[in-house]
């Protein structure tokens, strides 16, 4: 079921953006008085095709769907008619075919900005990024981090969310920064620390970014208490049930979940001893957690879930929300930050601080959009602007092939006075064939990679 809900989320998503960035070319090629023949969604043998408009284009929809085209009337793919010269891309300003092109990646970016606009005006939901603990010798124990300490800004940027105060951090270990962190203790006046990131390797953004700083979240202990017994699991064969209260597990107090829950994962296939709480009366069981492979190897499970009260979480509760207007300027600001953030990283790996790792292919990409889908609307919504995005500053990079390839042969024609050569644009074509294959193989590879592992 996880896989079939990731291809869908995939296939919609991608299929989305790919139909935004085409309607860009499209509609201002139209606009500009260019004959479109095709708008493709998808590449190889169409699995759906049907014709629109006074000039019957031809709309398809392609088997794979990881990219698409708009084929417009063009010289140099056949013969144009005396009668339709005057509607043939090369026959185009240089400022009008300047802008068909860039249609498409602005197009994106426009989707983000809205994209964005809707989650603001909705409220993005998080927790306070309240500190747990700080470890010592760490850049936040440097900074004078302390536990009970609330995250309120970082380099200047509002943080009411865990994830917000994470996202600007990333921005600035990119920039290798030293950031002014504002913080406070509950009903205390508000101190400003010292953060040196200048230090910090850009590959640890690709993991546990907090942890790594030296700062652990806080969460509030939840109870022992089981809210959903697995059928088929070894909690529901030694005959726990839902409301059991779990008090002591081999001879050892047990008073909050996460504290059994490790203690299970360390003990696969070895009978526990419980004490229990069932309608105020104690219990003795025995558990045995079955074995699970993991990526980090074998674990223990009994199959439990535990009971998590409506109101647990209240206090820690907090969201990122807009009024309809300043939520406008919020989401361009969050747009612009992504775009950079996206041409940073892909700075950092060229240049050899980041590694190549971190490049995503369709796999991965297929795994988050199923995971933010699983998630709900908001998370989804979120991943498709931060997609959008990439799509956007990818197509823009001068890359022959890529959208900003084009423009660069219109830049240098807008100085030399005339166009760029069709020999040099065919060598260029090479270059570009070669590095988006390197690409996607890598990107491939690594997908593969993170499958295996």
């Amino acid at each position: 079921m996880d896989i079939l809900i990731s291809v869908l989320s995939f296939v919609v998503a991608l299929g989305l953006l790919i139909a935004i960035h085409e309607f860009g070319h499209f509609w201002v090629a139209r606009k500009v008085g260019v004959k479109v023949i095709t708008f493709s969604i998808g590449f190889g043998k169409p699995l759906w095709k049907t014709t629109f408009g006074a000039d019957q284009t031809e709309f398809v929809i392609g088997a794979i769907p990881l990219g698409g085209y708009v084929k417009m009337l063009d010289e140099r793919e056949g013969e144009v008619a005396a009668f339709e010269l005057h509607r043939a891309f090369t026959q185009k300003t240089l400022g009008q075919r300047f802008a068909v092109v860039a249609a498409g990646p602005l197009a994106n970016f426009i989707f983000a900005i809205f994209a964005y606009w809707a989650l603001f005006v909705i409220g993005v939901p998080g927790i306070k990024p309240i500190v747990d603990a700080v470890e010592v010798n760490s850049p936040f124990s440097q900074a004078g981090l302390q536990t009970g300490d609330q995250i309120y800004a970082i380099a200047g940027k509002d943080t009411p969310t865990l994830e917000s105060a994470r996202m600007t951090l990333i921005e600035n270990i990119l920039s290798q920064a030293k950031v002014e962190v504002l913080v406070a203790q509950p009903e205390a006046e508000k101190r400003t620390l010292l953060l040196d990131l200048s230090q910090t390797p850009v590959d640890a953004i690709s993991g546990n970014l907090l942890q790594y700083l030296g700062f652990t979240p806080y969460r509030p202990k939840l109870p022992a208490v089981i809210g959903r017994v697995v059928p088929g699991g070894a909690g529901e064969a030694a005959g726990l049930e839902e409301g059991d209260e779990i008090v002591m597990v081999d001879g050892q107090s047990m008073d909050d979940w996460v504290k059994w829950a490790e203690y299970v994962r360390a003990k696969a296939e070895h009978p526990l001893e419980l004490l229990i709480i069932r309608n105020n009366a104690k219990m003795s069981l025995v558990v045995t957690p079955a074995t699970v492979e993991t990526q980090n190897g074998k674990i223990g499970r009994v199959g439990l879930a535990p009971y998590v009260p409506a109101d647990f979480y209240d206090d820690l509760r907090a969201t990122q929300h807009y009024s309809v207007v300043p939520a406008v300027g919020a989401a361009i600001v969050k747009t612009w930050d992504m775009s950079i953030l996206t041409l940073q990283m892909f700075a950092k790996m060229l240049t050899g601080q980041a590694s190549l790792e971190n490049i995503s292919g369709p796999i991965s990409i297929a795994q988050y959009a199923g995971m933010s889908a699983q998630i709900g609307y908001i998370s989804f919504i979120s991943f498709m602007a931060i997609i959008s995005v990439s799509l956007g500053v990818l197509n823009l990079l001068p890359v022959p092939l890529l959208d900003g390839g084009h423009l660069m042969y219109y830049t240098i024609e807008f100085f030399k006075g005339s166009p760029v050569s069709d020999a040099a644009q065919e060598f260029g074509q090479k270059i570009g064939i070669v590095l988006l294959g390197s690409l996607m193989f890598l990107a491939v590879i690594n997908d593969i990679s993170r499958v295996m592992s």
